[in-house]
């Protein structure tokens, strides 16, 4: 039985501000921490991977972004269909990152005190790439999550980079929203579970400074410009809602 979890989700291949979640004395003191697919698609890829496999108390689920990064690499995603940031991130992976993000599991379950077994996925546990939003319909949650065994009362998700809780169905969904492209405020996004309760947080960083180290870092060509778009929030939660709404099924895409 684990006693704590530190939830990060949709790093995107942003360091700085991932070091800076992961130097926070309470997610440092966490038994676990589970970050909730996308990791590398962003222009630190490797960088990010070779810090998230360099801890010892880490469990990587795998997002939509990791598998279209793993067919890039592969030779199997046509480059010209993938976002310019993403079919360069996969050019950048060595074989051994390539493997690790294959290999990754999802929905993953893990018991966790004061909440029983909780799955931890990255759209929903059925789909990583299925979009669930803070206001869509209760039927569609039922839906999404009609597959998990009645025992797991607590889904934590990733995948549309804005945080919330709210009750679907008798089961409490958790989305910690996005450590590397957060939408509707700047800063590391991240959630805790302990004793039962849920806390969503944030670190405030020095949005100019993560942006130069995103810069100085990185060789992706538009890595400026990316930064500024990602690392200010410059789309808000509104925003973002309106851009995934139509894929929840409130209407017709």
């Amino acid at each position: 039985m684990i006693d704590s979890v530190a939830v990060l989700a949709d790093i995107h291949g942003v360091l700085p501000v991932l070091d800076a979640v992961l130097a926070l004395p309470e997610v440092r003191a966490a038994d676990r921490i589970v970050v909730c697919g996308d990791h590398a698609a962003g222009p630190q890829p490797t960088e990010v991977l070779d810090r998230l496999s360099s801890l010892d108390n880490v469990v990587l689920v795998r997002g939509n972004a990791d598998r279209d990064l793993v067919a890039m690499a592969r030779g199997e995603y046509p480059a010209e269909e993938a976002y310019p940031v993403d079919a360069w991130a996969a050019a950048q992976l060595a074989p051994e990152h390539v493997g690790l993000l294959a290999d990754l599991p999802h929905p993953v379950i893990l018991d966790v005190r004061g909440f029983g077994p909780v799955a931890f996925c990255h759209g929903t546990p059925r789909d990583d790439n299925e979009v669930v939003l803070v206001d869509t319909r209760l039927d569609r949650w039922a839906e999404a999550l009609a597959g998990l065994p009645d025992e797991v009362r607590t889904v934590v998700c990733g995948h549309t980079h804005m945080p919330f809780t709210r009750l679907a169905d008798r089961r409490l969904v958790v989305n910690p929203g996005s450590v590397g492209m957060p939408y509707g405020r700047p800063g590391g996004h991240y959630a805790l579970l302990r004793d039962g309760a849920v806390t969503l947080a944030r670190v405030e960083i020095d949005v100019a400074a993560a942006i130069a180290a995103v810069i100085a870092d990185s060789a992706y060509p538009d890595r400026a410009a990316w930064a500024d778009e990602y690392l200010n929030a410059r789309a808000s939660d509104a925003d973002a809602i309106a851009a995934f709404g139509p894929r929840d099924g409130r209407r017709p895409v």
